[in-house]
């Protein structure tokens, strides 16, 4: 069976272009930084993001760690939400592998972080404490539905946190898409930051990998944190030719999958039983609760749904989540709509 997969955006595959591309990429080996692919890969998302240069990651989560491991020391503390993907979904690696300490605070609807709540965050200069020595936050914000942080807020923390002498790192997984939204570019999100990662096998498509970005000295430093965590590739040009077509073409089409995401949204809502998270959808997710007319919980009516060839995301008893993707097609809404509305009717 064909199916309409609204899981994730990460289960989208690479472009016919992509494929191209991959098999004409020129490689090296990049460990020796010889690999003009994934060079040309990290020039480019370093100038895209503001920054003076990048670094290839196999995933998101090696580039997060890698950019705690770069500004922290074992014993130091990072102060980000309870809702972030680095402390949920992360296996907890700036404790278990940077021994780094952590300081959750409560994400606001938005996802944002509240500037007096990290204000009390921050340890008094004590031998007893840990060092505060980093924020981290997230853009969007997958936990809170897709959100995005506007570009004050972004120039807000930044100079929040260097007026008291801390870095700011920003789990960009989807900048790209918060830049949509906003109808920026993505460095007026991204330039305020010390470092920032995306990826690039979310919405842009790529088969593999993630970018950091952030100063010369910093990237140096979250190279030799990249190579500890095993992350040193070889021939990589083969993944960091899709890259480079996810940066210069697919970033500037993702305004497509939040408009079929509200034209989806606004279909859900004419269906009993379900009810849309306020402001949903954001960006190009969908978060949606069933209520007691539904008569079903989240699992069954995901099992019924992969019966007529519908996948989705299940976020709770009776929570489901939605993401829309380059491969959702116009057609594809409708088809959506009715399944849910033949199995909820």
């Amino acid at each position: 069976m064909n199916y309409i997969d609204l899981r994730s955006d990460t289960v989208t595959k690479p472009t016919p272009e992509m494929r191209e591309a991959m098999a004409a990429a020129e490689v090296g080996d990049d460990v020796y930084g010889e690999d003009p692919t994934v060079n040309r890969l990290q020039e480019l998302s370093a100038e895209k993001t503001g920054h003076e240069a990048g670094l290839f990651v196999p995933t998101g989560t090696m580039g997060n760690l890698s950019a705690i491991l770069a500004h922290c020391q074992r014993g130091d503390e990072v102060i980000l939400g309870k809702s972030a993907h680095t402390y949920l979904y992360e296996a907890g690696g700036l404790s278990v592998l940077g021994g780094v300490h952590s300081c959750q605070l409560p994400n606001q609807p938005d996802g944002s972080l509240a500037l007096d709540e990290i204000e009390a965050a921050i340890r008094p200069d004590d031998p007893h404490q840990p060092i505060t020595r980093l924020i981290t936050l997230e853009n969007t914000h997958n936990h809170c539905g897709g959100t995005f942080q506007t570009v004050a807020y972004m120039h807000n923390i930044s100079e929040f946190a260097h007026a008291r002498g801390l870095k700011v790192h920003l789990d960009g997984a989807r900048v790209f898409n918060a830049a949509a939204a906003l109808n920026v570019a993505v460095n007026k999100l991204t330039s305020p930051m010390d470092s920032v990662t995306f990826c690039l096998s979310k919405g842009l498509s790529a088969p593999v990998g993630s970018v950091l970005c952030g100063s010369k000295t910093f990237i140096d430093r979250a190279r030799r944190a990249r190579k500890i965590l095993g992350g040193g590739m070889r021939q990589a040009g083969v993944l960091a030719a899709a890259g480079i077509i996810a940066i210069d073409k697919m970033t500037s089409r993702l305004g497509e999958d939040h408009l079929r995401a509200r034209v989806l949204a606004e279909g859900l809502t004419k269906i009993p039983g379900i009810e849309l998270d306020e402001g949903t959808p954001a960006t190009n997710m969908i978060f949606f609760n069933l209520t007691d007319e539904a008569n079903m919980l989240a699992n069954q009516l995901a099992k019924k749904l992969k019966d007529i060839g519908i996948l989705v995301g299940v976020d709770g008893e009776r929570r489901i989540r939605l993401v829309t993707h380059f491969w959702y097609k116009e057609d594809d809404v409708d088809k959506t709509v009715n399944a849910f509305n033949t199995i909820l009717k």
